[in-house]
C-alpha cells in the first residue's frame, strides 16, 4: 500500500514502471519539505523488494518481512545517505565519502532483496566532489540499483546529475485532500484536522509531525502573540524586533524566514476576510483577531504590506543586510484606520 496522499499522478506512474519493468536507474524527487518526498521513496523501496505473492500493481503490501524491514529502516539492501547520515555532527554538505561508500556498496549484489536502493537526502547539499562522483556512478548504472534523490531545491543540484535522472515533482497539496486523510489514517477530530491542514501549506508530512508534537503548535501560537505586539508597538519596539530578528539570522536563516511566512500568511488572511473569502484562511484558530484587525486597514494597504514581506524575504535569500532589511520592513507596516 503506498502511504502518500496521491499527488499529481506519481504514484500511477511508478505502479505502470514497476508493473512493466522499466525502471531508470536514477530518480530526482522534488518538491518541499514535507511533503510526502521520503515517504515515496521508502514506498518505492518496498515496491522493488515486496515479497508479497500479488502482481507488481499490487506492490507494495506493507506487511511482508521485507515491507516491514524497510519501513523500519532495517534492510540490508536499502540505505539513506544525507547529513543526518554522516560519520561527522553538524556536518554541512553531503561528502565524497558517501558517495564512495554508495558506490562500494552498490558494486556488490543485493543481500536480501531484489534491488539495491540507494536513497540520497538532500540532494542539493551534495558538496562539488561527492555531485561528480555520484555523475560518474549514475553514467555507469549496475544492474538492479535505483538511486532515489530527494530535492527540494532542484536548481542547486549538478545540471549534469538531474540529466540522468527521471525527475518527479511532489507538488503541495490542497488542504482538503490533507484534511481528509487525516481523519481516515489518524483518526482525529475534523476541527484539529482542518487546522492542521490549513497550516501545513500542502505538505502532509509537517501535519503529521505537528500532530505528534504538540510543542509546535504552541510555538507558533507563541511567535503569533509576538508578532502582533510588534504590529501595534511603536518604531522602537518594532526596531528592536528587526535586531533581535537580524541577530538570529546570523545563526539560523530558516528560523528567520519561517518568522515572515507567519507575517506573511497573517495579512494573506487579512486581504482573504477583506476580500469576502474568510472561508479560505490559514489561521482559522484565530479567525476573530484576523476580522477585527481587517476592519482596521483596506486592501490597497494589505496589498502593500504583503508584497513589502515578499520582497524581504527575496532579499534575504539572496544575503542581503539582515538588519537593514528587516528595519525597513517595519518601518512599513501600515497605519490602522480610524
Amino acid at each position: 500500500m503506498w502511504q502518500i496522499i496521491e499527488n499529481a499522478g506519481v504514484v500511477p506512474l511508478l505502479k505502470s514502471s514497476l508493473q512493466h519493468g522499466r525502471l531508470p536507474n536514477a530518480y530526482l524527487l522534488v518538491g518541499p519539505a514535507h511533503v510526502g518526498k521520503m515517504t515515496l521513496a521508502i514506498n518505492l523501496a518496498q515496491a522493488l523488494n515486496c515479497t508479497a505473492a500479488t502482481t507488481a500493481a499490487e506492490k507494495p503490501c506493507g506487511e511482508c518481512p521485507s515491507c516491514a524491514k524497510i519501513a523500519l529502516g532495517k534492510h540490508s539492501d536499502v540505505q539513506v545517505a544525507g547529513l543526518n547520515s554522516g560519520k561527522e555532527s553538524r556536518v554541512k554538505e553531503i561528502s565524497i565519502e558517501q558517495i564512495r561508500d554508495i558506490q562500494h556498496s552498490a558494486a556488490l549484489p543485493p543481500f536480501e532483496g531484489k534491488y539495491k536502493v540507494y536513497i540520497i537526502d538532500g540532494a542539493e547539499q551534495l558538496s562539488n566532489e561527492a555531485s561528480n562522483c555520484l555523475l560518474k556512478t549514475l553514467e555507469e548504472p549496475a544492474e538492479n540499483v535505483i538511486y532515489l534523490l530527494l530535492t527540494a531545491s532542484e536548481q542547486s543540484i549538478l545540471p549534469t546529475v538531474v540529466s540522468r535522472c527521471q525527475r518527479l515533482e511532489l507538488k503541495p497539496l490542497p488542504p482538503e485532500a490533507i484534511e481528509k486523510d487525516l481523519v481516515k489514517k489518524k483518526n482525529i477530530e475534523p476541527v484539529k484536522a482542518k487546522l492542521l491542514s490549513r497550516l501545513s501549506r500542502g505538505c502532509p508530512g509537517w501535519a503529521i509531525t505537528a500532530l505528534d508534537d504538540e510543542a509546535i503548535l504552541g510555538e507558533r501560537s507563541e511567535r503569533l502573540e509576538h508578532i502582533l505586539e510588534v504590529m501595534h508597538s511603536g518604531f522602537e519596539g518594532r526596531f528592536t524586533y528587526a535586531s533581535q530578528l537580524s541577530m538570529q539570522f546570523a545563526q539560523s536563516r530558516k528560523t528567520v524566514i519561517d518568522e515572515l511566512t507567519l507575517w506573511l500568511d497573517w495579512w494573506h488572511d487579512l486581504l482573504l476576510i477583506k476580500t469576502g473569502s474568510g472561508e479560505h484562511i490559514t489561521g482559522i484558530d484565530r479567525e476573530a483577531d484576523i476580522t477585527t484587525m481587517a476592519e482596521g486597514y483596506n486592501i490597497k494597504q494589505i496589498r502593500i504590506f504583503i508584497s513589502r514581506i515578499q520582497e524581504a524575504t527575496a532579499q534575504l535569500q539572496i544575503n542581503a543586510n539582515p538588519r537593514l532589511v528587516l528595519e525597513v520592513l517595519m518601518l512599513n507596516i501600515p497605519g490602522r484606520n480610524t
